[in-house]
């Protein structure tokens, strides 16, 4: 039986090739198993990010009062108990969750770009510029990053714009700092005075030259500093300057009265507490995983 060749039409527009769905799955398996700690990061990090956004989904409001429920244990009906008003803690933790991840990634992604501006500014630049912009960030340096946030926090009014902006300006120093680093040893690159001798502009070769290379870093930078994000957006919580209600708070619940009642109903605090290591310690072993998958210096290891 003879058979037929493809037809004009398929020459002329061929059909789509399929795409790949288990890329992502065996980029993730090769990952992992080169860091399995960062392996279980990334599985902790997804995890959170599905919680949050499917939170409305598989919880009901977080603020749902029942006088009948006050202090239950974790139950079949309530999974992490309830707290003196009666509300789900369950509902509370995941969309705490969400809260969290707003700000972390917010202020993180604030101070990343102010750290990368005044990085590549002054790194670039050197002079006066570099010597004028590094005091100012040893200045807040200077300040331990918590009483630096709290000082910032509690100047303004209690807004969680104003807690992912203090987040944000602890977080620039040190992103400044690397930033600036990493330029210093870019500048002297044969590419660079390559760039220059056929005639680019400074700002040409700052921004299409030097800031891609940057990229690295800057990844890596923000995702740790996700994990410290949230850390510290906690600890404001708990000191009654972070996230203001009813927006649910990891911090907030560990304040107040999950302190007073910890004795007769520990679940109220030991959830929020456990959400925000389990956060932290994600970020954190992503973070050190893509370091040591991006840093050649440490490819070996």
């Amino acid at each position: 039986m003879a058979t037929t060749g493809p037809s004009i039409a398929d020459i002329l527009e061929p059909p789509p090739e399929r795409l790949n769905l288990l890329a992502p799955l065996g980029a993730f398996a090769h990952f992992a198993g080169r860091k399995p700690l960062g392996g279980i990061g990334a599985v902790l990090v997804l995890i959170l990010v599905v919680l949050a956004i499917v939170a409305p989904l598989i919880t009901g409001d977080p603020e749902t009062q029942s006088a009948r429920d006050r202090l239950q244990a974790p139950s079949s009906e309530y999974w992490f108990g309830t707290d003196e008003s009666g509300r789900d803690i369950y509902a509370r933790t995941v969309w705490g969750a969400r809260t969290s991840l707003i700000v972390g990634v917010s202020a993180t992604a604030l101070g990343l770009a102010g750290g990368l501006f005044f990085g590549l500014l002054s790194g670039y630049l050197g002079g006066k510029v570099d010597l004028s912009i590094q005091r100012v960030m040893d200045a807040l340096m200077a300040f331990p990053p918590l009483i630096l946030a709290l000082l910032i926090a509690a100047m303004f009014s209690r807004d969680v714009i104003f807690v992912i902006l203090a987040i944000g300006l602890v977080y620039t120093p040190s992103a400044n700092r690397i930033v600036r680093g990493a330029v210093l040893s870019i500048k002297p690159e044969p590419f660079i005075e390559a760039a220059r001798s056929i005639g680019a502009s400074e700002a040409r070769i700052a921004f299409r030259h030097v800031l891609p290379n940057m990229l690295a870093p800057a990844l890596i930078l923000g995702t740790a500093g996700i994990g410290n994000a949230i850390l510290i957006e906690a600890a404001l919580s708990f000191l009654g300057l972070g996230t203001p209600p009813p927006d649910p708070s990891w911090g907030r619940e560990l304040s107040g009265t999950g302190r007073q009642y910890f004795e007769i109903a520990p679940w109220m605090a030991i959830a929020p507490g456990a959400a925000i290591m389990v956060a932290v310690l994600g970020f954190n072993l992503l973070g050190d995983a893509i370091r040591d998958v991006v840093d050649p210096r440490l490819r070996g290891r």
